[in-house]
């Protein structure tokens, strides 16, 4: 039922609140809750962080990924890792419509990855609406931003200390503001 739950979204189809496959999601989370209040609990080595979120992902995590303390993921099934990432302290991935981290990216402080919404229409605000977050190669995302379902953010770029991303950004420039905007082109000169 897990991979049937995966395919759903990532076809990025709604989500129907009170659905099967609601409870199952609602039973992954409560799962990875519960092993990441574990992992969070004590003082773990980046490589020690790097296997526990590995054994809730269900799959290999590169070794040089560093992911400090503490760390949250609302489903710990739908996240991808690139070599050399840098994941700093009280980063949250709510990452069931997926996220997709390339190589070299560095994470701030308290970043947010946000891969659902709830419908706008309050009749049907209990259906969610999955879209993937990607990071290409290079990416660095300041302390405190916040990215958003659907948004590719191109290689080499930056996310300002403390943006909100609502949509795609591309390769090699800083964005920031809420909602971000593009602030500067990088250079290869610079």
């Amino acid at each position: 039922m897990l991979k049937d739950l995966l395919n759903h979204l990532n076809e990025g189809k709604t989500f129907l609140g009170g659905s099967e496959l609601e409870s199952v999601m609602q039973e992954v989370a409560i799962e990875t809750q519960k092993q990441l209040a574990q992992i969070n609990h004590t003082y773990k080595t980046d490589l020690e962080m790097k296997e526990g979120v590995a054994h809730i992902l269900d799959k290999e995590v590169p070794d040089s990924v560093r992911i400090r303390q503490p760390f949250y993921m609302d489903f710990g099934k739908n996240i991808e890792f690139g070599e050399n990432v840098f994941i700093n302290a009280s980063v949250h991935m709510q990452d069931q419509g997926g996220i997709r981290i390339g190589n070299n990216a560095l994470i701030g402080h308290q970043v947010v990855f946000a891969t659902l919404d709830h419908d706008l229409m309050p009749n049907k605000r209990g259906n969610l609406h999955p879209a993937p977050i990607v990071l290409e190669d290079d990416v660095w995302i300041g302390s405190n931003a916040m990215i958003l379902k659907g948004v590719t953010i191109g290689e080499g770029s930056v996310i300002a200390a403390g943006s909100v991303v609502t949509k795609d950004v591309p390769a090699n420039v800083i964005v920031g503001g809420n909602p971000a905007r593009l602030l500067k082109r990088l250079s290869d000169r610079e």
